[in-house]
């Protein structure tokens, strides 16, 4: 799957505690082959001495990113993330039917194939995310999740295992349909959480990838998923 040259990423939120960002699709948040990585990016564009990564988005994933600005914010923010006292939202497309079209989605990942990572029933320690699913077309359904937990590729997984993967996902879809993607559809939607005795809430629409602009995607986004902090979200 080729990807066009885009900007590496733009800048949402920018305060003396930390930066959040907009990160495009196909960019890796380390270094990859002798390339700079995300992180590298945003440090050298924006002319920092200290950076402190918070949190991390797979390489196909776009959308919103924190990082910290100092020593003390990077641990205060690490502990919401910690404690899950930050929300995330994040939107995705798939081209597949599902088991069913909202609630819980439950179960421990374990490690599969190819570096992949896969859902099983028992619950010990298990990924949960919720969300709610709308038709955007014929075939095509856009989902807006809400990981509680935050397990490797737990989006990705837990969309394979109600038999929906992600459009464009090399890695669990099928790799021929996949490969004819312009991206892997997943876009990190929404951030919120309160930092000394402040709240921040912050939202992205995706600007990239043909599927995500269509103007019936467009609609659920703003009809449906404008405020997902909102929203009746399935209990836990």
């Amino acid at each position: 799957m080729s990807t066009p040259a885009l900007p590496t990423f733009s800048v949402i939120e920018d305060n003396e505690l930390f930066i959040v960002i907009d990160k495009s699709p196909g960019i890796s948040f380390h270094s990859e082959s002798g390339d700079p990585g995300l992180f590298e990016h945003v440090k050298s564009a924006l002319s920092l001495d200290e950076l402190y990564p918070v949190h991390r988005l797979d390489k196909i994933t776009s959308g919103l990113l924190l990082f910290a600005k100092t020593k003390q914010s990077a641990s205060d923010l690490s502990a919401l993330f910690r404690l899950r006292q930050v929300s995330k939202y994040y939107l995705a497309i798939s081209d597949k039917k599902p088991k069913k079209k909202q609630g819980l989605i439950k179960g421990d990942v374990e490690a599969s194939r190819r570096g992949s990572w896969k859902l099983c029933k028992s619950r010990e320690n298990p990924a949960i995310t919720q969300f709610f699913s709308h038709s955007i077309k014929p075939g095509m359904r856009l989902y807006l999740l809400k990981p509680y937990t935050g397990k490797t590729h737990q989006i990705r997984v837990s969309l394979k295992s109600l038999s929906a993967p992600i459009v464009g996902d090399m890695l669990y879809h099928n790799a021929w349909e996949a490969s004819k993607a312009d991206r892997g559809y997943l876009h990190a939607y929404g951030l919120s959480f309160s930092l000394h005795n402040k709240h921040y809430a912050f939202i992205a629409p995706p600007s990239i990838g043909s599927l995500f602009i269509e103007e019936s995607t467009q609609k659920v986004i703003q009809e449906q998923y404008a405020s997902p902090d909102t929203l009746p979200w399935p209990t836990l």
